[in-house]
């Protein structure tokens, strides 16, 4: 099993969703929905200073969804590459 923690800005949040979806229409998921932080080129702390937001996605997928989901979120960080879009996976154990 993978988990998938994704953050991104949220002007494409939308984008990001539909994309994964459209992939994997069974997919399932958590959503955080306002998430402050500083990357490598901005803060997103909704201040006046530094307005903008993140949200963060976390979803648990099998072995197969994860190439899947990886082509989605490629795809549309090629579109909005000055977004900010993080994503990365990595081993998850599931104890109940």
């Amino acid at each position: 099993m993978k988990r998938l923690e994704l953050i991104a800005n949220q002007s494409v949040r939308d984008e990001l969703i539909e994309a994964l979806e459209g992939r994997l229409p069974t997919i399932e998921y958590t959503i955080v929905p306002v998430v402050h932080g500083r990357g490598a080129r901005k803060r997103k702390e909704g201040t006046r200073t530094w307005p903008e937001t993140n949200f963060m996605l976390v979803s648990y997928l099998g072995e197969d969804e994860s190439g899947e989901v990886a082509s989605a979120i490629t795809e549309v960080s090629r579109r909005f590459a000055d977004e900010g879009i993080y994503a990365a996976l990595s081993e998850a154990s599931p104890i109940l």
